[in-house]
């Protein structure tokens, strides 16, 4: 179980358009680390949606945006293009990340009990450790919300 202090698990996955990422290339910058469950669903299009329209205030603060789910490569690019999305998409089918970070849980929905990503959000600090989780959030308040804790507000 993963908790704020701890070092953030290291991971190298393919973004958008195959290029090898590493949690390590963005050292001495302060990282959103989102993980959701799949593209182009509607929750998970208002939060990437929401993110890239607050974009320019995370880049202002030098904060770099990663959203992280187990679609291939190729959805990533569809998704990101379809939605004109400025931030980094990793691809994680291995469930090497998401597993890492815990994110891979029991959900329960219409009854039916099943495993998959639960929408949670790291704030992660310079250093390479976890500075805030925020388990289970919302789609359409998820941005905003990360955004008023780095300004000091939350």
């Amino acid at each position: 179980m993963l908790e704020t202090g701890m070092k953030a698990p290291v991971f190298t996955l393919p973004d958008q358009e195959g290029k090898m990422v590493c949690l390590s290339d963005f050292a001495g910058k302060k990282v959103v680390l989102y993980f959701y469950p799949r593209d182009n669903t509607p929750g998970c299009t208002r939060q990437a949606c929401a993110f890239a329209g607050a974009y320019e205030e995370f880049a202002k603060r030098d904060v770099v945006v990663i959203g992280i789910s187990k679609d291939s490569v190729a959805s990533h690019l569809k998704f990101a293009a379809k939605h004109a999305l400025p931030f980094v998409l990793l691809s994680d089918p291995e469930l090497q990340a998401i597993q890492a970070y815990g994110v891979w849980q029991e959900k329960k929905l219409y009854g039916k009990v099943s495993m998959g990503v639960v929408r949670t959000t790291f704030v992660i600090d310079e250093q390479g450790c976890i500075e805030k989780i925020m388990p289970k959030v919302k789609p359409d308040t998820n941005a905003a919300e990360i955004l008023a804790y780095l300004a000091g507000e939350a």
